[in-house]
């Protein structure tokens, strides 16, 4: 996607760099990833991170606390001080789903938190093996629906990629099983190798192998076709419009953290966000721009909260904590 995804934000003369400048603390502002290094949360967190620093004049440090969907992390977040110095990256399976498909969450997506701002967001794409007889997401249903089981992969059970595939099994009467792994690189490598018959993945995590063709991209949630990818038809196009659920990375603080804090904290971020060397490298790691200040974000949070219960009460979908 060669389009510039993030466009120079107006800070509406609410603060002024000057004024973020001075809100300075000598704690460091701790940044929890709840994942482990290297994917796009944390590389998010990291790109952004550094710029924000600047701009407030605060060291940030990045946490990883990866594991359990997100929970570790987001646990640890949730029982931080409230005072400004804890921030969480988190996702649509920290602050929304978790919600509805986890028993005994010792978090409240909602409650427990004070949104910050949202900042990106993934496109999922539906891939199968390159030798696959199904060449469309038409004949993928129909060989679900042949009188012979299929299956598909998904990074994690639970995850966004289980859940948006088995919305796929049920709304389209398919006879398919649920394959977890633990993570996207196996879920991706046994679907190159044709051990399973589809994956909802992201589409960073499969673009390079669909580029090389090793991968058949069947459809993608994006609101029209990729520039670099014109073949690939949308979810809208390939007669699956319920498919078109992006995963979104978004900051939050614990709750009770002064409301000028959290004002401060969202335009730093969204300002380094808009940075041109911050975007590119953004881009490159396959995000799209999706700058959201606190109310709207708040906003946001909370319809994809009941977008993920409903998802929830169709696929009957439920973890352990």
């Amino acid at each position: 996607m060669k389009r510039r995804l993030f466009s120079r934000l107006s800070l509406g003369g609410l603060l002024s760099a000057p004024a973020i400048a001075r809100a300075q603390t000598q704690s460091p502002l701790r940044l929890i990833v709840p994942a482990p290094p290297g994917g796009s949360t944390d590389i998010l967190a990291r790109v952004v991170g550094e710029r924000a620093s600047t701009l407030l004049r605060q060291p940030v440090v990045v946490d990883n606390r990866g594991g359990a969907g997100g929970i570790i992390g987001t646990e640890a977040a949730a029982r931080a001080a409230p005072d400004g110095n804890t921030i969480i990256l988190g996702h649509n399976q920290t602050h929304a789903s978790n919600q509805w498909m986890t028993r005994n969450l010792p978090y409240q997506v909602v409650e427990s938190f004070a949104p910050i701002a949202r900042l990106a967001t993934v496109h999922h794409a539906t891939v199968v093996p390159a030798n696959s007889p199904a060449r469309d997401m038409a004949g993928l249903i129909e060989r679900g629906r042949g009188g012979r089981r299929i299956s598909y992969a998904s990074s994690q059970a639970g995850s966004a990629s289980h859940v948006i595939a088995e919305t796929l099994v049920r709304r389209s009467a398919m006879d398919a099983v649920h394959v977890p792994y633990r993570g996207g690189g196996p879920a991706t490598t046994d679907t190159v190798a044709g051990v399973v018959d589809f994956y909802v993945s992201t589409w960073p995590g499969v673009v390079a192998l669909v580029r090389e063709g090793r991968l058949r991209a069947l459809s993608i949630g994006a609101p029209a076709r990729l520039e670099d990818f014109p073949a690939v038809p949308t979810v809208a196009e390939a007669g699956v419009p319920f498919m078109a659920v992006d995963a979104w990375f978004g900051l939050f603080a614990p709750k009770g953290v002064e409301p000028g804090r959290v004002t401060r904290l969202s335009l730093a971020f969204l300002e380094a966000l808009s940075q041109a060397d911050v975007a590119a490298r953004a881009v490159q790691a396959g995000l799209n721009a999706a700058p959201m200040g606190a109310v709207d974000f708040a906003v946001f949070q909370l319809a994809e909260v009941r977008r993920w219960q409903e998802m929830a009460q169709l696929t009957g979908i439920m973890m352990e904590s």
